[in-house]
């Protein structure tokens, strides 16, 4: 057994199929028993893509009777899901119970190697129906698995929790866990931004219609309108790992983080204190634990972490609208399945349903910052119980779903579809408005009075917007222009005047620098985690 948490995704991968295929309890169901078993064989073989959603667990007619979060059951992938799991926080519990009697001993305590060893035994064997029982007994969850820890672990029962408070297990297992949970993040987020960025390099000089206000605007190009996707993931990726390398352990602090308890076991010896609570944080896998705490380490904390998630959030509802909106334009379309269904009643439908689904969880995201807001600000004193039960539902809910957002969003990003054929269509329908400038100065080079141009231009316009907009028909300034005597001087310059590729300016020489300068040197501190398999959703 390692004494370090590992950080790593690989790492974590291991230890996480370390947990799960060392579960021994003791009364198993044959049904559970086959459960634990494909969750060991997704975890050591990898999860088939229609795997990626937990849904794919065996799931008992008896639980399918009692509701479950979506989150889980229809969504998220097998990683967050048993991150945020029973198992992975009570064997985490138990992990810290072991750190701190194994320093303790190392410390001078007397706690025999006979003790640590059934500890680390019966790290999984977890009997959750006594637990259960216990709880209903005690009112109290932490003290309930100290007492299911003690009965497998009868020599070591006298030295479990041993000058700790519930937060000891409670605040650390949640800081471990939420380290772990923006590794998965990571992770995915990076592949995310490494597909889109090769469908901008793609897509560089292909020109689009720029829109403002939602309204036509100059040109852009398909490349340079993902960079600006691309550069919020950018952000979005600097934060979480920001925030993920800032976590800082609750480590051993006592009741109300004055570490009196501990003080009291070492007699007094204020350095033995210290070593303690930096050998607990350092197996723990942290740089570094919070100088200062009351009983919890502060609730700050989770609203930082959630609103960095909330961000991601709001960075994905922009991005997922935009494919949404140029879908409706049928410019660009997520992927669609040869045998997908877009409406039960209109056959013919392409709905975005993935971009849809998205932002629909991107909303839940970015509402789930007031929650950890509104606990921080009402932690009285040196803590408040009024954290728990929020807590337990609002920072699983965000990883969750930012997890979901993610494996969807790897989804699109690798089959995006362009239709450039309809992308000119729309161009060519407004580039004749944009040209009118370009022709005015060609006219002026070619002997003809500005004054003059500008109006006999802005008569053909009118003209041109009004069959448009009255009578829904195609925009005809360019034929206008031609058969108009005045523009003689210039007709065989209009097809260089209108193409389209002179109005997008630097754009194609922004996505390479962007790509060059920004994304690829982000990139390439993750380069080991970017070959994938494709994301192909469950549901």
């Amino acid at each position: 057994m390692s004494d370090s948490t590992t950080t790593t995704s690989e790492s974590q991968k291991i230890s996480t199929i370390s947990d799960l295929t060392n579960v021994t309890q003791t009364n198993t169901t044959e049904q559970q028993q086959a459960t634990r078993s494909a969750r060991s064989s997704i975890l050591l073989n990898g999860p088939s893509m229609k795997d990626q959603s937990s849904s794919s667990f065996i799931v008992s007619l008896d639980d399918r009777s009692k509701y479950r979060s979506p989150l889980v059951s229809r969504y998220a992938s097998v990683e967050m899901s048993y991150n945020f799991s029973e198992m992975k926080k009570f064997s985490t519990w138990r992990r810290l119970w072991f750190w701190l009697a194994k320093c303790q001993k190392q410390l001078g305590l007397d706690i025999t190697d006979e003790q640590l060893d059934e500890m680390e035994r019966n790290l999984n064997n977890i009997d959750f129906d006594v637990a259960e029982a216990e709880e209903r007994r005690r009112r109290h969850d932490v003290m309930a698995h100290v007492h299911t820890f003690a009965r497998c672990c009868p020599k070591a029962s006298p030295i479990i929790h041993l000058g700790a408070t519930s937060a000891f297990v409670g605040d650390n297992a949640d800081l471990i866990v939420m380290r772990d949970a923006f590794d998965i993040l990571i992770v995915k987020l990076v592949r995310c931004i490494n597909r889109l960025s090769q469908f901008a390099q793609e897509y560089a000089c292909l020109p689009t219609l720029g829109y403002t206000h939602m309204q036509p605007a100059q040109l852009t190009t398909v490349g340079k309108r993902a960079c600006i996707w691309i550069q919020d993931l950018l952000m979005d990726l600097k934060n979480f790992d920001r925030v993920k390398r800032q976590l800082k352990f609750r480590g051993v602090k006592g009741t109300t983080g004055t570490q009196a308890s501990f003080l009291q076991l070492f007699n007094g010896d204020h350095s033995k204190v210290e070593d303690l609570d930096r050998m607990v944080t350092e197996m723990a896998g942290f740089a570094k634990a919070f100088i200062i705490c009351g009983q919890t380490y502060t609730r700050k904390l989770d609203a930082e972490v959630v609103s960095v998630l909330a961000g991601f959030g709001g960075s994905i509802h922009k991005m997922c609208t935009d494919i949404r909106l140029l879908a409706s334009l049928k410019e660009i379309e997520e992927p669609f399945e040869i045998e997908q269904i877009g409406s039960s009643a209109m056959p013919y439908k392409r709905n975005p349903m993935r971009c849809e689904r998205c932002c629909s969880l991107a909303r839940h995201l970015m509402t789930l910052i007031n929650d950890p807001l509104g606990t921080h600000s009402v932690q009285w004193m040196e803590r408040t119980l009024d954290d728990s039960a929020n807590k337990r539902i609002c920072i699983p809910e965000a990883f969750l779903t930012a997890d979901i957002i993610l494996f969807t969003l790897q989804n699109i990003s690798e089959g995006l579809v362009v239709y450039p054929k309809v992308i000119d269509k729309h161009i060519r329908q407004e580039l004749p408005f944009m040209a009118t400038e370009n022709i005015i100065m060609a006219m002026v080079s070619a002997g003809g009075n500005r004054q003059e141009c500008h109006e006999k231009i802005r008569t053909l316009s009118q003209k041109a917007a009004e069959r448009v907009k009255i009578d829904g028909l195609d925009n005809d300034l360019v034929e206008r222009v031609k058969n108009d005597a005045y523009f003689a001087p210039i007709v065989n310059k209009l097809d260089v005047l209108l193409d389209a590729k002179t109005f997008i300016g630097r754009a194609p020489e922004q996505v390479y620098e962007f790509i060059s300068r920004e994304v690829e040197p982000t990139l390439k501190n993750f380069s080991s985690i970017i070959p994938h398999k494709p994301a192909d959703l469950a549901v």
